[in-house]
């Protein structure tokens, strides 16, 4: 069986890198990054990754960088490390200077012949670290990166590569040892053609486009307010009204909800509610399995924006259906605006407390033994 490698960095990813100049070069300058120890010994003990450390120092052994300053540092950080179980297989060390321009330097691959054989499986290891080099050198060894930065953008054209953008080693252990949480939902009939995805672990982020202002205001709360990236766009038969558009989109975002969601393990399964101005809305959510809609709210006016408001019960009876979850909505008030927006935002609220993951108590919430 092919071995799998995270290529990790370490200036900036196992220790914070010193400010101003950039050198770990006495021992009252090493600081460890925050949660790393718990999360590599997590990765070492639970997953098949060799541990490859690979990283730039430069001018290592010269007048600027003597050899001196950097091995009792260097070497009282690993010994801490392995002190805690987490050993690694291989520790590179680039010496030159950004302008020798030299074929061992990250992002470059000279360093990492050996790993670039049939031996490995390049395609699922990683490269972690907070600096572009090395998501490009994700892309040069055909490897994902993960970018421990969360400061920094991407560029359009590592996006691909760069699988996972966080500055929290928690969020990277929970995506390499339970998975992405995504989904994509297509959903063509006679009446609409509906595309949605999500990332349940994004930052709400949303693209959003029904046809009905509104509409796209209100599904956008669910993605800001969940930390969601949603993407909804639909093509509906609007000449004949809201109806088709609005029980579509609530299927296909339940649809790609419960896909996201998996198997369940480790998620909070609840969550609930908040007030807006004159009105006090709550939601209740529960993940179970079983769909099953409580509506306790009432309007008195027959639109709001564009939407039909004898539609919002029926929305949230679909979106209840196709997730398979419980929803107990309840909302009182007098603006019915502030009602309608505050039921979005409560329900995004509770979506956000529900899905919440924990890979250090991976277990499916239920009593049950099946959710």
């Amino acid at each position: 069986m092919k071995k799998r490698a995270l290529f990790i960095d370490r200036d900036g990813t196992l220790v914070i890198e010193p400010p101003i100049d950039y050198q770990l070069d006495s021992l009252e300058k090493l600081e460890f990054y925050p949660k790393v120890f718990r999360n590599l010994y997590f990765i070492k003990k639970n997953l098949d990754f060799e541990f490859v450390m690979v990283t730039n120092q430069d001018g290592l052994g010269t007048s600027s960088f003597p050899e001196e300053t950097f091995w009792p540092a260097h070497n009282l950080m690993m010994k801490t490390l392995e002190g805690e179980g987490i050993q690694f297989e291989d520790i590179l060390i680039d010496r030159s200077f950004p302008e020798d321009n030299a074929p061992t330097r990250k992002p470059r691959t000279g360093m990492l012949g050996k790993y670039m054989t049939e031996d490995y499986d390049l395609a699922n290891s990683y490269v972690i670290g907070d600096r572009l080099t090395d998501v490009e050198l994700a892309n040069n060894l055909g490897a994902k990166a993960i970018f421990l930065n969360d400061e920094v953008a991407v560029p359009a054209e590592l996006k691909e590569v760069c699988v996972l953008q966080t500055a929290d080693w928690d969020v990277i252990s929970e995506y390499l040892f339970a998975g992405e949480r995504k989904a994509e939902v297509k959903r063509t009939t006679k009446e609409t053609d509906i595309y949605v995805s999500i990332n349940l672990d994004g930052k709400g982020d949303t693209d959003i486009s029904t046809g009905l202002g509104f509409f796209d205001h209100m599904l956008d709360q669910i993605g800001k307010h969940s930390g969601t990236d949603i993407t909804i766009k639909v093509n509906g038969d609007l000449e004949v009204d809201e109806h088709h558009t609005m029980e579509d989109t609530a299927l296909a975002l339940g649809e790609a909800l419960y896909l996201a969601l998996g198997n369940k393990r480790g998620i909070e399964r609840y969550g609930y509610c908040l007030p807006m101005d004159d009105c006090l809305c709550s939601v209740a959510l529960d993940f179970g399995g079983r769909p099953w809609l409580v509506w306790d709210a009432e309007f008195k006016r027959e639109k709001i924006g564009d939407m039909p408001t004898e539609m919002f019960l029926h929305f949230f009876k679909s979106l209840s259906d196709a997730a398979k979850m419980n929803l107990n909505i309840k909302a009182e008030g007098a603006n019915e605006h502030h009602k309608i927006e505050g039921i979005f935002k409560s329900l995004a609220r509770a979506l956000k407390m529900a899905k919440k993951r924990d890979i250090f108590n991976y277990e499916l919430p239920s009593t049950k033994g099946v959710i």
